[in-house]
């Protein structure tokens, strides 16, 4: 019986590996100064469409989709850099990773980070000058 129920649990386990999109090993965020770094590493990809950065300001806004990463297999580490957190006033975002399979089926999330950042007026007007430039 336990023999029947061991191979019952591997199955299981195998199985949702098979079906899901991807398990992370950790998902980070930082402020350098300037723009805020995310990184996160996985142990495995399978099924995977793409993954799509996603940021709110505080703890009470509306997720909004910045960027799609195409998967590059697992064990692999990913690096997305904000470029675009100086233009907020806001000094505090929430950051997700929505997870999206080639299947069609829901897409799952990672955990939620919550990175502080802190950018003067004078990078958040002289960025937006440089904007009207390009």
């Amino acid at each position: 019986m336990k023999h029947i129920l061991r191979i019952s649990v591997i199955l299981l386990l195998v199985t949702a590996t098979a079906i899901s999109g991807a398990f992370l090993d950790f998902f980070n965020g930082r402020s350098d100064g300037d723009n805020i770094v995310l990184e996160w590493k996985t142990r495995s990809e399978s099924n995977l469409q793409r993954y799509e950065i996603q940021r709110k300001a505080g703890q009470d806004g509306d997720f909004v989709t910045l960027s799609a990463v195409s998967p590059k297999g697992s064990n692999s580490l990913y690096t997305f850099i904000d470029r675009s957190a100086y233009k907020a006033s806001q000094s505090v975002y929430v950051y997700r990773l929505k997870i999206v399979e080639s299947s069609g089926s829901p897409a799952s999330y990672s955990n939620e980070i919550t990175v502080s950042h802190s950018v003067s007026s004078v990078k958040r007007t002289w960025g937006s000058i440089k904007a009207m430039f390009r």
